[in-house]
């Protein structure tokens, strides 16, 4: 779009076609097709031409893509470089000149394709941004010639059929900048060249940074043959010491930090003969192996560290966070040139603790800036040894902390720091949590003397005043006080940042490492053929008894977090009847990592959390009560997958108010328990609803469980809950998010008479698809591909439709009913006490009224409970007041007439898996030549198969069939062809 905006469309037409003017507009002769008369018009205001006789049109690089016949790319660049355009159609020669001299050796042809790839870079914006997010500077990229391949390379190349174009073509293929096929080796990859000694190149580094690549597409690139030419080889002899990174960005991170002593490996593998020999002769004799923090990692900086160690260097290991690499930790950590210091600096002096040597006070190194020269010191070679890892626990109560200044101490949020003979006390750094503000509460001893107070060490005025004061309080000069405060910024400057990174690395679930034993007894879990019993009699072990329904849904429920819109859960029942232990149980087969969990939330306590704290967790909120002024960004969450708000807040910098936008990211699983009948109807469409068994059957049971685990089997069945509890979690993290695909979707059926059923619909097929995505360990895992990429899914079966059946019958049916789940339970017991007196009493159910205390007594329900469901049941006409006897009370007359209702929730619509099973064969036909897995029902027997076909799939009177084992017969297929026209049906 800016190359159009400064296109002159009306000069680059004019330079192939005669134009004059008509108003506003040029008119001219069609260069597309033979024109006796002008037919040709050029709308310069607007940058379009278009042809009235051939209907050709469009914007000027329309018009170079037909006039030249190149590509979009191609077209681009011609007009970038404002190349002259011929008045003929055949391309038989470039118009840009080619970046590679025509007779090129291998040598001068590798610089000269580095040299185009850096020129690129220059004009490419989403390769200049790619760098910027990693933190490389516009320094780094000029000083060591980084280069971007964009796919114009081939368009500047003499064209193949030309003798010139051939030979450089195959010079290019036998570099490797070409692959046989002819494509581009490093297409779409940001370019590191690699350098000889001699400073020419012989090797390319490629960094993919396209997005939406095709699986198994590879990120990082090398030219092929070996790793040839050293990274920064020039700059290794000015030092004694050198950062040996894995990877060429991380090298380039700490070049951008002010860290020029730096160079690099080939990945964790690629530590070469030819590095090694540089380094002994550029004399260097401390090696700071800084590979990533993960396992790879970890593992090959020790194998290194042995080896460098065998050819006589002094080598050290520098620390990142647990799987951060260096690139990731300057990124977050900021400013890079610090925080990288920092642990470079640890490194150092991991070094000389090992040699005994204590550093008293030294001058802080400061990264110098890619101008400044630097002077190079000598250190004593210390012995090598393997330095420990730093902690980033901040809960410890007592951390001994390493610097270049000093050795201090921290105590919980303090800090004692001893300058010559004077002893500083800090306290509040915690409390920092903007790099812009640094305020501490600061104490300073000199023998008995002291002074303390509270002072922003950004501030010049509050240190000047800290100096004045603390010097004469003191009795010592005011420059040594100066230079304490000096000393003491920087100081607690990096431990600012290096508690901030620890903050957000402790902010990070992490789970835990999960043995091979472990895992072998998970994954057999998820394989037992009797899984969902299994999965209840584990509830059992762990103290739930009976709630069937309720405890399945709550797992189902649990598990859906992994997929892209989770269910959600809300138990409603009265006051002590297990719907906190029902949840508790459920959430304990959660894994911690993927659950959070609050005893109320309040309006916007949502809005603040981290964007991707809450992704694919298990929200659970203990009382539906605390969370009622939550209930507008609970519901957004739901719905939506995600909530924002706009807040006003004071910019660090300018003072000024700004808005800015929060964003969290769901989707989240909704877990929540209520006591409450008036729930808000928004949020409770969006959920299943469970209802607690308050049967008297259900409270014998609870009491004989409380009861037997006061006993000795009941002691060693909890301590066994544990085993349970971690059995699951583990069986928790072995599931996949894999897409669920449902073969017998099409043929499903549900309740439509309400509008709310199009959200309770959504519910019912994800509960499918949850039951399958249990299983998925017991299914075949499928691969399907679209568009070129490939994913994979697993199928649902019969028997998973067959159990959510039950399950919906339960849930959503409830959810359906008008009345929550214990007002419809009073009002079947009061219709059947009210039927059983007009069998008694021979009386008609108009005549019979029932007092309060009949109620009660029917009811079982506390006096309370009673008023709050019986006024529901009033207030929906189910049962009429009327004036008692002695005009002060009321007695009630039942208006509800059950017909045998049972009381029990139940959802209409929903298709018969019986039939369902005996209409799916193996193969269901789609009719575009692919099939769908289905039941193995009815092929190869004696039923003949039932087969869904459109139009398309008959073809003169014939239907071609197979079955996996063989073919059918003729008389053996039974096609069903339906059409609907003027809503009549017709079957053939």
């Amino acid at each position: 779009e800016a190359l159009k905006a400064t296109v002159d469309v009306a000069a680059v037409i004019g330079a192939v076609v005669a134009l004059e003017a008509q108003g506003r507009d040029l008119v001219g002769r069609c260069p597309f097709h033979d024109d006796d008369s002008p037919s040709f018009k050029v709308t310069p205001h607007k940058g379009l031409w278009h042809c009235f006789g051939c209907g050709a049109g469009g914007d000027v690089f329309a018009f170079v893509m037909k006039q030249q016949r190149v590509s979009f790319r191609h077209a681009v660049t011609l007009l970038k470089e404002q190349a002259p355009l011929s008045l003929s159609t055949v391309v038989t020669a470039r118009k840009l000149p080619s970046p590679i001299a025509i007779g090129a050796n291998h040598t001068a042809a590798l610089d000269d394709v580095a040299a185009f790839y850096h020129s690129t870079l220059k004009t490419s914006p989403e390769a200049l941004a790619y760098f910027e997010r990693r933190g490389i500077s516009s320094t780094a990229i000029d000083h060591f010639q980084l280069g971007y391949a964009n796919r114009t390379l081939g368009l500047r190349l003499p064209a193949k059929n030309r003798v010139d174009g051939e030979k450089l073509r195959g010079l290019l293929t036998e570099l490797g900048i070409y692959r046989e096929s002819g494509h581009e080796h490093l297409v779409g990859s940001v370019v590191v060249p690699l350098l000889d000694d001699a400073g020419h190149v012989v090797g390319m580094y490629g960094r993919k940074i396209m997005t939406g690549l095709r699986a198994g597409t590879a990120k990082h690139l090398y030219l092929p043959g070996p790793h040839r030419g050293v990274f920064n080889g020039a700059a290794l002899s000015s030092s004694t010491e050198v950062v040996l990174c894995e990877s060429l960005i991380d090298a380039l991170t700490f070049w951008s930090a002010g860290i020029h002593n730096v160079t690099t490996s080939y990945g964790v593998e690629g530590f070469t003969t030819e590095l090694l020999s540089t380094l002994k002769a550029a004399k260097v004799r401390t090696v700071l192996v800084a590979y990533d923090a993960d396992e790879a990692g970890n593992t090959a900086a020790t194998a290194l560290t042995l080896k460098l160690e065998d050819e006589g260097f002094v080598v050290g290991r520098v620390h990142f966070p647990k799987g951060m690499d260096a690139n990731a930790y300057a990124v977050q950590v900021k400013p890079a040139a610090k925080s990288l210091g920092l642990v470079v600096d640890r490194a150092r002096e991991a070094i000389l603790k090992a040699r005994g040597i204590v550093v008293e006070v030294r001058a802080p190194v400061v990264a110098a800036s890619p101008t400044s020269t630097t002077t190079k010191t000598e250190t004593p070679t210390p012995t090598p040894l393997a330095a420990s890892p730093p902690t980033t626990e901040l809960s410890a109560m007592t951390t001994t902390i390493d610097h270049p200044i000093v050795s201090a101490t921290k105590t919980s949020d303090e800090l004692v720091i001893e300058l010559g003979d004077r002893r500083y006390r800090v306290r509040g750094l915690l409390a920092n949590t903007s790099p812009t503000v640094l305020k501490v509460n600061l104490m300073v001893h000199r023998g008995r003397a002291f002074f303390v107070d509270t002072i922003d060490l950004y501030q010049v005025s509050q240190r000047q005043k800290f100096m004045v004061t603390a010097s004469r309080e003191l009795d010592t000069n005011a420059e040594n006080i100066k230079g304490d405060l000096s000393d003491l910024l920087l100081r607690l400057e990096t431990a600012q940042h290096e508690m901030l990174a620890a903050l957000l690395m402790a902010k990070k679930k992490e789970p835990p490492p999960m043995t091979s034993e472990d895992e072998a007894a998970a994954l057999a879990l998820l394989k037992r053929p009797d899984l969902v019993d299994e999965i209840l009699r584990d509830f059992e072990r762990c103290g739930v008894v009976g709630e069937r329904e309720n405890k399945l849904l709550g797992y189902l429920a649990m598990t859906s977090r992994k997929t892209a819109t989770p269910l959600a859960i809300v138990v409603q029942s009265s006051s002590a009847a297990g719907k906190s232990s029902l949840m508790d149980a459920v959430l304990a087969f959660c894994p911690d990592e993927d659950k959070t969990r609050f005893s109320a939330m309040t309006a916007q306590s949502l809005f603040y959390m981290g964007q991707a704290e809450l992704k694919h967790q298990v929200l659970a909120i203990a009382e539906e009560e605390g969370a009622k002024n939550a209930s507008l960004p609970l519901k957004l969450m739901q719905s939506d997958g995600e909530v924002t708000i706009a807040a006003p807040g004071k910019d660090p910098n300018t003072g000024r108010l700004t808005t800015t936008p929060y964003k969290v990211e769901g989707p989240v699983m909704l877990f929540l328990t209520t006591t409450s009948i008036e729930v808000d109807e928004e949020l409770m469409n969006r959920c299943l609803v469970l209802s607690v068994n308050e049967d008297r059957d259900q409270t014998r049971a609870i009491h004989e469980m409380q009861r037997e685990r006061r006993t000795l089997q009941g002691r060693v069945l909890g301590r066994e809950r544990s085993e349970v509890t971690k059995l699951h979690q583990n069986a928790q993290r072995l599931l996949r998010a894999v897409d669920v695909v449902n073969p017998f979707a099409m043929q499903l059926t549900f309740v439509d008479d309400k509008t709310r059923t199009r959200r309770d619909h959504m519910k019912y097929l994800l509960l499918i698809e949850v039951i399958a995505l249990v299983h998925q360990h017991q299914r075949p895992l499928k691969v399907a591909e679209h568009d070129g990429k490939v994913f994979e899914y697993v199928e649902v079966t019969v028997d998973d439709i067959r159990l959510a059946n039950q399950l919906a019958h339960i849930t959503l049916g409830r959810s359906l009913d008008e009345l929550p789940p214990h007002t419809r339970k009073l009002l079947t017991q009061l219709d059947a006490h009210v039927a059983k007196l007009c069998v008694d009493k021979k009386l008609a159910r108009s005549d019979v009224r029932l007092t309060r205390r009949e109620v009660l007594d029917v009811s079982g329900l506390s006096l309370t409970q009673l008023r709050v469901h019986l006024q529901r049941l009033v207030d929906l006409e189910h049962v009429l007041v009327h004036a008692g006897k002695r005009g002060l009370s009321f007695v009630y007359e039942v208006l509800f007439d059950g017909n045998g209702d049972d009381g029990r929730p139940h959802l209409s619509g929903l298709i018969d898996v019986d039939t369902l099973d005996a209409a799916c064969t193996s193969s269901t036909w789609r009719g575009d030549g692919g099939a769908m897995a289905g039941s193995k029902r009815g092929v190869g027997g004696g039923t003949p198969a039932m087969l869904f076909v459109d139009d398309k799939t008959l073809k003169n009177g014939h239907l071609a069939v197979s079955s996996p084992k063989r073919t059918l017969e003729p008389h053996e297929v039974h096609v069903v062809r339906t059409t609907i026209a003027n809503g009549i049906r017709d079957e053939l």
